[in-house]
């Protein structure tokens, strides 16, 4: 964590009159995942077109010193399968950390299996408050009929679910924002948070915000100068950045990112949508979904 990375960071909650942040993007996972995660993206040139060195590559205890040194009030451990009979394992991995971790949003994850709906119920009633799904990553159709009970569940709790489903950094079989919309058709009562505002769809996912009460959007790595060098985000869709206000948090993917925390920052300040949007996007909605008081 360099200094000047911590004094912008304290100076932008300090402008916004923010007590802290919340980040709702962030990776907290098994060390031998985490491993494997960062073994892929040390590999992911040839995918994604360039480098990504991650940042953050430290043990679990030097992560939340460095979160918490940024003023991160509240934060995700995104956890997510790749193959069946690995999210329950997962999940109870995510548990006893958050139970050891006060800060952290207890965080829980699902793959279409026939046991899907037996330990997101379990999830659920030992107090999940947000579920983590990787389409791309897991290769399937959000409608499989593996999932039918889990998505219906969800939609009963009134849980958020944070999805990445955008194309970026490669497209999926599965990946787009039309799978997404035969999902919210089936369950409009869905409480959906878009990763990465959909990227590189942006303004289709910003189509399904319009349609669908329930879709939120997190700001996961946009207007960064990494993103905006290959997947700019629209200009013509500014406007509609300040219309839902009220439904983008911010989310920072830390530790796996190729960049400092505090440039996440600048690149929403340098939108200039003024600082009532930042406060509601930085801090506000989350604390109001999350109802953190």
């Amino acid at each position: 964590m360099s200094a000047e990375d911590t004094t912008y960071i304290a100076e932008f909650r300090q402008r916004l009159g923010l007590p802290g942040l919340v980040d709702i993007h962030t990776h907290f996972m098994p060390d031998r995942v985490l491993r494997k995660v960062w073994a892929y993206f040390d590999d992911a040139g040839p995918l994604v077109g360039r480098p990504w060195p991650i940042t953050y590559r430290d043990e679990e205890q030097v992560r939340l010193k460095t979160l918490r040194g940024f003023g991160v009030r509240a934060f995700t451990a995104l956890v997510y399968p790749h193959r069946p009979d690995m999210a329950a394992w997962l999940n109870e991995w995510a548990a006893d950390f958050a139970a050891r971790t006060p800060d952290c949003l207890y965080t829980a994850t699902f793959y279409p299996e026939h046991h899907a709906a037996s330990y997101v119920e379990a999830a659920i009633e030992s107090g999940a408050r947000i579920f983590k799904v990787h389409i791309q990553v897991g290769d399937f159709h959000p409608c499989d009929p593996l999932l039918n009970d889990v998505w219906g569940m969800l939609a009963e709790a009134g849980l958020p679910v944070l999805i990445h489903c955008g194309s970026g950094p490669a497209p999926g079989e599965f990946t787009g924002p039309e799978p997404m919309r035969e999902l919210l058709r089936r369950f409009p009562r869905l409480r959906l948070i878009i990763a990465h505002m959909g990227a590189p769809e942006y303004t289709e996912f910003l189509d399904l915000a319009a349609e669908f009460d329930g879709v939120h959007l997190d700001t996961t790595m946009n207007f960064t100068d990494f993103f905006e060098s290959q997947d700019p985000f629209p200009v013509a869709e500014r406007g509609r950045l300040r219309d839902f206000g009220d439904r983008i948090l911010f989310g920072s993917d830390f530790p796996n990112i190729p960049y400092s925390y505090g440039h996440a920052l600048f690149a929403l300040e340098r939108l200039d949508l003024g600082a009532d949007w930042l406060r509601k996007v930085c801090y506000d909605n989350a604390v109001r979904m999350f109802e953190l008081g």
